[in-house]
């Protein structure tokens, strides 16, 4: 398999694309100053106690307060309170192994009992803000690396449960445990697999660096404020899943791309070469072909074989999939086997759709009506197939007796929407546009003022594709023309994301103009 991640950066946001084998399976975007993500660690201030939920509201700087559970507190939650005391008087870095660690909280207990209004408390997003919910916090804080998650406050070591073998597992956990400072736990990864000692340890000292730099800042920080960002999402996804299948990362902006160039050498040194700063005058989601994907891929009914289609549906409570088999023409007597290979190759749609639109919570498939167990058990395993590459905690149950099939996604973070319907940019609904004659001439009078008004020497016109082949048709074409009459420095490029009649104008450093 062969893993290739886009890059997409405009001073708005910032937009990452996963293809496996040119197959689009992650889309993430965001604003540049996306705030409340996972991961952060916030100084947050107690503003409600809920005893009937054995919970209380936080004021982490969110509109709405975040929720903190008492089972999410961990049971070190007062020598993280003994710590929080200390690091707001002391100057400089408050060194945890030093720390004598105060008794762990009652595991039965109440909220009341270990927190009061106006508190100020460590917190961590576990959750990001969802429709009309706060944050979800949790107090057992971590900070993730490559190979190993480091637990401030804890003594463990425990090794993930996806490393097969019991040798490996128990030669990580005396490596880890004979190399790890006192008060610190640590969780191993999959990815540790065969890695040596010095490696992990290097890693380690820069978890617990970075974790003594943000908490020596303590003191300067006013409630509620932010402690510790997690690292940019660009990095976080490379951390989670950069691997030897991974042939190259593609960046359209240069300080991200060194960014990233050097995180991937912080990780993986060998791999700095995969990452590539991407400089062509097309959009890079237009020359790779990502936006056509995201076309085909967010709408609410999506094809996969053969004429076959999935119709995916969304409600607040949960995600509703049905699968059709379209317009196959099988004889009736191979209704049964028909039914099989149409829901086989939907497991592996279904699979797709979950992780590119991150969909979470209970989601329901409908799948098409099969007489023989044998063959329910098929698609059944196909699935789980299907979502073992998918590093979202899940759950899968068999089909019902109905063709019903159960699953329930971890969700930590708002569902990709992405409206793939295009209105109309000329008559804004009125059914009713300009001559198609003089579009030419409209775009020929964009480009004259932002040449003779704004004095611009080099410009690039983004165009939809069948516009792009008519202005660059025949001998001399209209391009040609226009090049010889306002500028040399015009590009014409086509645009996959922008309407028949739609237009734009970029200077040279790929920001639109303004002609209003």
């Amino acid at each position: 398999m062969n893993a290739e991640l886009f890059v997409d950066v405009t001073p708005d946001h910032l937009s990452l694309a996963l293809m496996e084998d040119k197959r689009l399976v992650e889309l993430r975007k965001e604003t540049s100053n996306v705030q409340f993500a996972v991961g952060d660690i916030y100084l947050g201030k107690v503003k409600k106690i809920m005893p009937g939920l054995n919970a209380a509201f936080i004021d982490v700087g969110y509109e709405k307060d975040a929720f903190l559970h008492y089972l999410d507190l961990g049971p070190q939650f007062r020598s993280l309170q003994k710590f929080l005391n200390i690091a707001s008087t002391k100057k400089g870095v408050v060194s945890l192994h030093k720390l004598k660690p105060e008794p762990d909280i009652n595991k039965n207990g109440t909220i009341p009992e270990v927190l009061t209004a106006g508190q100020h408390v460590l917190v961590q997003v576990a959750k990001e803000p969802i429709s009309t919910k706060g944050p979800r916090l949790t107090s057992e804080l971590s900070i993730a690396g490559r190979n190993i998650v480091l637990l401030p406050f804890s003594d463990k070591v425990s090794v993930s449960q996806k490393l097969s073998s019991s040798e490996e597992k128990a030669r990580l956990k005396r490596l880890l445990t004979s190399i790890k400072p006192k008060n610190y736990g640590v969780i191993i990864r999959t990815v540790a697999e065969g890695k040596q000692a010095a490696e992990l340890d290097k890693e380690l000292k820069m978890l617990v660096k970075r974790w003594e730099e943000h908490t020596s800042r303590i003191k300067d920080v006013k409630a509620p404020g932010l402690v510790m960002g997690e690292i940019g999402r660009t990095s976080a996804l490379l951390r989670d899943i950069l691997n030897p299948s991974f042939n190259s990362i593609y960046v359209n902006d240069e300080e991200v791309c060194k960014e990233i160039k050097e995180y991937v050498g912080l990780i993986a040194p060998d791999r700095q070469k995969i990452v590539k700063h991407y400089k062509g005058a097309a959009g890079i989601f237009d020359q790779f072909m990502v936006n056509r994907q995201i076309k085909a891929l967010f709408g609410k009914t999506v094809s996969f074989k053969s004429g076959a289609y999935l119709i995916i549906e969304h409600t607040e409570a949960l995600h509703v999939i049905d699968v059709n088999s379209g317009n196959r023409s099988k004889s009736a007597s191979n209704q049964e086997n028909n039914a099989l290979e149409v829901n086989l190759a939907a497991a592996d749609e279904i699979a797709r759709q979950l992780r590119l639109r991150d969909m979470g919570g209970i989601i329901v498939v409908d799948f098409i009506d099969m007489q023989n167990n044998e063959n329910r058990q098929k698609v059944f395993e196909k699935m789980k197939q299907a979502m073992a590459s998918d590093r979202t905690k899940h759950n899968i149950l068999p089909l019902s007796k109905f063709g019903l099939m159960q699953i329930t996604r971890q969700r930590v973070r708002p569902e990709m929407h992405i409206k793939t319907a295009e209105g109309c940019p000329t008559c804004n609904g009125t059914g009713k546009i300009a001559p198609a004659l003089f579009w030419p001439e409209k775009i020929e009078t964009a480009v004259k003022q932002a040449v003779q008004g704004l004095k611009m020497k080099k410009l690039i016109l983004n165009v939809h594709p069948m516009v792009h082949a008519y202005l660059k048709k025949g001998f001399p074409s209209i391009s040609l023309k226009w090049k010889f009459k306002y500028t040399h420095g015009l590009k014409i490029v086509p645009s996959d994301s922008l309407g028949i009649l739609e237009f734009k104008i970029l200077d040279n450093d790929k920001q639109e103009v303004d002609l209003s």
